[in-house]
C-alpha cells in the first residue's frame, strides 16, 4: 500500500479511517459532554467518568491534561474534542490559539490577515 501524502503535511494530524478508529472511545466520550448529564457528571469525577470509556491510558490523560494536539495525535477529532473545550468554557478559537501556541489575540490577528504562512511548511520532507 502506498504511503498517504497527506501525512507529509508539518504540523496537521490527518483525521482519516485509522485515526477515526484509533480515537472511536475518545470521540464518543467527546460527543457524550453534549448532554447536561455528561457534563455534569464529567465535571464532578472527570477520572471516574473517563473510565467509563475504553480509552487508552495516553488518550485519558491527554484529557485531563487538556492535551489538545495530544488528543488529535491519539485519534481525537477536533469538533468532538472541541465539547471538552465547550465544557470547560473554552471557545474554538481559544483552543486554536492554544494548540498553535500562541496568545488568542494573535492567532486571531492572524486568521484576520489570511492565515499561517504556507512558507517552510509544505512537507516534512523539505522537497517542496
Amino acid at each position: 500500500m502506498a504511503e498517504n501524502p497527506f501525512k507529509d503535511i508539518p504540523g496537521t494530524t490527518l483525521f482519516d479511517a485509522e485515526q477515526s478508529r484509533k480515537g472511536y472511545h475518545l470521540n464518543m466520550f467527546c460527543m457524550s459532554l453534549m448532554k447536561a448529564q455528561g457534563r455534569e457528571a464529567f465535571k464532578a469525577d472527570e477520572s471516574a467518568y473517563l473510565d467509563r470509556w475504553p480509552m487508552t491510558a495516553e488518550q485519558k490523560a491527554s484529557v485531563l491534561a487538556r492535551d489538545w494536539n495530544g488528543m488529535l495525535a491519539l485519534g481525537g477529532n477536533i469538533y468532538f474534542t472541541s465539547k471538552i473545550a465547550a465544557t470547560d468554557g473554552l471557545s474554538f478559537q481559544q483552543i486554536a490559539a492554544m494548540m498553535s501556541g500562541v496568545s488568542q489575540a494573535d492567532y486571531a490577528a492572524m486568521m484576520l490577515t489570511g492565515g499561517r504562512s504556507i512558507e517552510g511548511v509544505r512537507s516534512k520532507k523539505g522537497d517542496a
